[in-house]
């Protein structure tokens, strides 16, 4: 079976991937079709909400239904980290109402407006008097007043509507546990035997946090992304996104652990950083919040893609919305709408331009300082072509996610005969993952690519495109740029 480059429902080509995150409301094989249809790039399945093999049932049908669909689809799985949880106030909604009182204990059975339990046995040592404790993503703020024999009290500062299991905030150089946890390293084991595509570890605060995952490095082993969302994981970032393989801009927690006025800025600087050491970096949380019950954003929200889309993120991801929300299939294709607008209005030209400000060769590695230079070379090439499209070969992604740095106005088609990278590479900005069936050499491997991307309609005949890939296909560095006219069958 041949899986064919995505074309996403709009007709508009959209650059910027969509993460969607599957749970109740989206996972049954209708909706997950749907999804894939509307432009659901990568399915997240977070393990804070359901067990291992839930979460392995929800991969295998994502990956049939794909199949089934002719499209690839990335698997995230995100791993729960030294999350904090309240026990379950059920389905519907329980209000905490400004100046309320509530009593926090450990525990995992219920919570109610003025009992909640929390899921971590920690909680009377990590936690003082004075501080301040945010749930579900800052819908509700509590403030500690004091420790009653064995629980904690405290007043409702900011109220509002809580559903579910939230998260309940704590600040993480309080914590006395880290990432990753006993349940993690679980977890990791399970998903490697299966083949994921990808695994975001939560409540990173340093590179040794990410070093501590077990997993061979990508296409070998799954992309590791570190999820940014403690105050530690900002003073360490540099460190931090050298050690993985993509990043995610985890704004629920990282707003609880900085102040709010922070936030936008700290976007930014985090998505600059990752561009400059080509790594795919993921906007998250919040996104369009309003559509888990309404069926249209707000304007707000809309200008919050778009400029997630302008500041370069990779790929934005939806939580609840997708998850629990009443459409699912709507809420991405909205965001697919509003994500194909923001593309099409991208200054490439200004982009590369600011590129050419940061320092984004390692002199140090010479096979990653030539396939630097070779993706800037093309991104250059093409431009003053007027070339369409850029086919990148490459075994294991490297080369596909450093020309994605340039954002250039042509198509990106990520080439691999590894099937691990083409799963990989559905993360990456503009890329559309295509599996290259034969290896060989240079010759070989241009002339199966322009053959697989014309039979798979992504080419036309007689189209000037530009090759990229290496001499030799064991060679870890890319050093030929081929400009070549598609041959007729």
């Amino acid at each position: 079976m041949v899986l064919i480059v995505g074309r996403y429902p709009s007709g508009m080509a959209r650059r910027t991937k969509i993460i969607a995150t599957i749970g109740p409301a989206s996972d049954d094989e209708t909706t997950l079709r749907n999804l894939i249809q509307a432009g659901m790039d990568v399915a997240r399945l977070g393990l804070a909400h359901n067990t291992i093999e839930e979460a392995a049932d929800r991969m295998a049908r994502i990956r049939r239904i794909a199949a089934l669909e002719g499209r690839y689809v990335g698997v995230l799985v995100d791993l729960p980290g030294p999350k904090v949880r309240a026990a379950s106030f059920g389905q519907s909604p329980v209000v905490l109402a400004e100046n309320s009182r509530v009593a926090l204990r450990v525990g995992s059975h219920s919570s109610t407006a003025t009992n909640i339990e929390i899921s971590y046995e920690g909680l009377l040592n990590d936690v003082e008097a004075g501080d301040r404790l945010s749930m579900g993503d800052g819908r509700v703020v509590l403030e500690v007043e004091g420790i009653n024999g064995d629980g904690l009290s405290a007043r409702v500062t900011h109220g509002g509507v809580l559903t579910g299991n939230p998260g309940l905030h704590i600040p993480s150089d309080r914590l006395s546990i880290c990432a990753p946890t006993k349940a993690d390293l679980a977890a990791v084991e399970r998903f490697v035997e299966l083949g994921v595509d990808m695994l975001a570890v939560s409540f990173v605060r340093s590179a040794d946090d990410i070093k501590r995952i077990p997993v061979e490095p990508h296409p070998s082993g799954p992309i590791v992304v570190a999820k940014i969302e403690t105050r530690a994981a900002i003073e360490n970032l540099s460190g931090i996104i050298e050690a993985s393989g993509a990043v995610m801009v985890a704004r629920g927690d990282l707003g609880s652990e900085c102040s709010i006025e922070e936030l936008p800025i700290l976007q930014k600087q985090i998505i600059r950083q990752c561009i400059a050491l080509g790594r795919p970096a993921i906007t998250a949380t919040q996104m369009l919040e309003t559509m888990i019950s309404n069926p249209e954003p707000t304007r707000a929200e809309v200008s919050d893609v778009a400029n997630a889309v302008w500041d370069g993120s990779s790929a934005v991801m939806l939580s609840g919305e997708t998850a629990v929300g009443v459409d699912p299939v709507n809420v991405v294709a909205t965001m697919s709408r509003v994500a194909a607008r923001a593309d099409a209005a991208f200054d490439h030209r200004g982009w590369a331009s600011e590129l050419s400000d940061l320092h984004m060769t390692d002199a140090d590695d010479p096979d990653t300082s030539v396939t630097d230079a070779m993706t800037q070379a093309t991104a250059r090439a093409v431009d003053e072509l007027g070339i369409r499209t850029i086919l990148c070969i490459s075994g294991s992604g490297f080369t596909v996610r450093s020309m994605a740095r340039f954002r250039p106005a042509a198509r990106i088609i990520g080439m691999s005969v590894n099937r691990r990278t083409v799963g990989q590479l559905t993360l990456s900005w503009g890329t559309e993952p295509l599996h290259l069936p034969e290896d060989g050499d240079l010759d070989d491997r241009v002339s199966a690519a322009l053959t697989a991307a014309r039979d798979g309609g992504v080419v036309r005949v007689g189209e000037l495109v530009g090759v990229l890939a290496g001499t030799d296909a064991s060679s870890r560095s890319t050093n030929a740029l081929r400009i070549e006219r598609v041959p007729e069958v």
